[in-house]
């Protein structure tokens, strides 16, 4: 049987034992870094995010072998991710537009533009932080913790969640995988502009679930979680340069230091774009049979 499935070298259980052993891990370290968030310590935002994105990718991935419908614990660990993100994107933004602040040019305009985004960040993290405590502060977070809790201690199975792991667990990578590849379709006929940037952040969504449907199968499938991995990460680049490009333009008084600014994130974008077809060369290649 499969416990946590990352560091195992071959899959002996069913799909039901892996989906089973990924909502008990997976839940307790959303719950146990509750009071981490509470406390504001390092990172902890980010990882019960991710926590909470694990889950729900793992309800989805696995709808299949599962008797109910769960759409009620989905929307509400949808709803807790929105909610941990704000502070996690303006903690990643803010970092990333400062650290290019202060390599502007010295003179100019550089001192202001610093000490409004400076301002600015803070603003927004205060704000951000407000409205992670108020989730966690909500009986709405205690409901889906309860939800997630029993759902883990005796996940309703179907009888097709008593097939080999290996099997059907080859049979969900290679769905998320060929998902992934036509959300990058879309995006290579979409027209340039918004169009193409909201593709694109559908297909790093879709890369993102299949890095998590990998991640279940542990190390049989730690090829495929790889190129998944490095996916995903060239597809958040260029989200993160649209995000900060937009973000820019809503501060923006037409300046010089907000001008060079703006630059970095359209010469992002188009670095981003230029380094997507060589990683989905490799991310390309449909997944082995997992042993």
């Amino acid at each position: 049987m499969a416990h946590r499935t990352d560091g195992i070298d071959s899959i002996d259980g069913s799909a039901g034992d892996v989906l089973a052993a990924r909502l008990r891990t997976q839940t307790a370290a959303l719950a146990a870094l509750e009071p981490d968030v509470r406390a504001d310590r390092p990172d902890a935002v980010h990882r019960m995010r991710v926590a909470a994105r694990r889950l729900r990718s793992a309800l989805r991935t696995h709808r299949r072998h599962l008797r109910g419908d769960h759409t009620g614990t989905e929307d509400g660990l949808r709803w807790l991710g929105r909610a941990l993100g704000r502070a996690r994107d303006t903690e990643v933004l803010g970092t990333r537009l400062l650290a290019q602040a202060r390599e502007l040019p010295p003179g100019g305009d550089r001192d202001r533009v610093l000490a409004e985004l400076t301002a600015w960040n803070a603003r927004e993290t205060r704000e951000a932080r407000a409205r992670t405590l108020a989730a966690l502060d909500s009986e709405r977070f205690r409901r889906l913790l309860a939800a997630l809790t029993a759902l883990a201690a005796d996940p309703p199975l179907r009888p097709r969640a008593g097939k080999p792991a290996r099997t059907e667990l080859t049979r969900t990578l290679r769905r998320e995988h060929r998902r992934t590849a036509e959300r990058l379709a879309a995006a290579r006929r979409a027209p340039d502009g918004p169009a193409l940037e909201h593709a694109l952040h559908d297909a790093r969504k879709a890369a993102k679930r299949a890095r998590y449907a990998g991640e279940s199968a542990g190390r049989p499938a730690r090829a495929f979680t790889r190129r998944m991995k490095a996916l995903q990460e060239v597809l958040g680049r260029h989200q993160d340069a649209v995000v900060a490009r937009d973000t820019l333009r809503t501060l923006s008084d037409g300046g010089f230091g907000y001008g060079v600014l703006y630059g970095r994130q359209i010469a992002e974008l188009g670095f981003a774009r230029e380094l997507l077809p060589q990683v989905w060369e490799q991310a390309a290649r449909r997944p082995k049979r997992l042993r």
